[in-house]
């Protein structure tokens, strides 16, 4: 989807117009969520955990949607317009809705993948061969989805590695909590990304240690990838077609096993997709508030 970009207008470099003295209901609103996500903690990433931070994070993604149409938060930005800040969380905005996207993309091509193989263990078409012919496709297609998050999550770490965020010491303090919550706001939802995008890679690899970083806002556990593994159902979904192509015996029983991790699986990409699609579209119009208004 095609952004129209900004246009550079001048702007008199007059005192800021802040926030009141008591912060509006949607600000603390907001900071509630946010205080939420922050409190999340798990001994694993279950698909259960991140449903539920997902829920907390459209929460909060309605709240800041509400925070933009404020006249007083309107006001901010267009006094600060010329600011770096305001062009980081402009940036951001985007960020947001590319890694979404990214997530998207990874559920829907796994989720096509798992209806052609279930579908073809369900009505037991052709045999053995033709299933562990599919079954290979699917693994192959699982390589093209992890592929497609690694590097997703490299251009993330990257982009987060190279934004600068500017001093806002300056600020007034109602102007500050809301910058603050717009910036921290960013982090929460790309490190919910983040968590999403390495739980249907099945992947256990360390995040970086920049402000991307879960473990710097959300204080969740690692664990061994023995124990993620029982709690990932993408991780499961895998294990499972390496033990139906690579089974020497009869399939039957490695074929009862993979279609009740098949099942689990769909049921698992139906919720995390209704999730993102509700942030997909609260991000866009997010953005394209952020762009009316600084456009105006």
């Amino acid at each position: 989807m095609a952004y129209s970009p900004l246009n550079p207008k001048s702007n008199s470099h007059g005192r800021s117009t802040s926030l009141p003295s008591r912060p509006h209901p949607l600000i603390l609103e907001c900071n509630e969520h946010l205080d939420s996500l922050r409190a999340s903690k798990a001994t694993t990433f279950s698909s259960l955990f991140l449903s539920q931070n997902i829920r907390c994070l459209q929460d909060l993604i309605e709240c800041v949607e509400k925070l933009t149409h404020l006249p007083l938060t309107q006001d901010v930005l267009l006094h600060e317009r010329e600011e770096k800040w305001v062009d980081g969380v402009l940036d951001g905005s985007l960020r947001l809705l590319d890694v979404c996207s990214a997530a998207k993309d990874a559920l829907l091509h796994t989720k096509e993948c798992t209806r052609e193989v279930h579908s073809m263990i369900r009505r037991k078409r052709g045999g053995e061969v033709e299933l562990a012919a599919e079954a290979k496709k699917f693994l192959t297609s699982r390589k093209v989805v992890k592929k497609a998050i690694s590097k997703a999550l490299a251009n993330l770490n990257a982009t987060s590695k190279s934004s600068n965020i500017s001093s806002t010491t300056d600020k007034d303090p109602q102007t500050l909590s809301l910058i603050t919550l717009l910036q921290d706001t960013e982090v929460a939802t790309l490190s919910t990304f983040q968590t999403l995008l390495q739980f249907i890679s099945a992947s256990t690899q360390q995040k970086s240690n920049g402000w991307l970083s879960i473990s710097k806002l959300i204080q969740a556990k690692r664990v061994g990838c023995s124990e993620v593994a029982d709690e990932n159902e993408f991780a499961q979904v895998d294990a499972a077609l390496q033990s139906f192509v690579f089974a020497k015996t009869s399939k039957s029983e490695e074929t009862k096993n993979l279609q009740r991790h098949l099942e689990k699986m769909e049921s698992c990409i139906q919720e995390f997709e209704e999730g993102l699609e509700f942030l997909f579209r609260r991000l866009i119009k997010i953005r394209v508030s952020l762009l009316n208004v600084l456009n105006h």
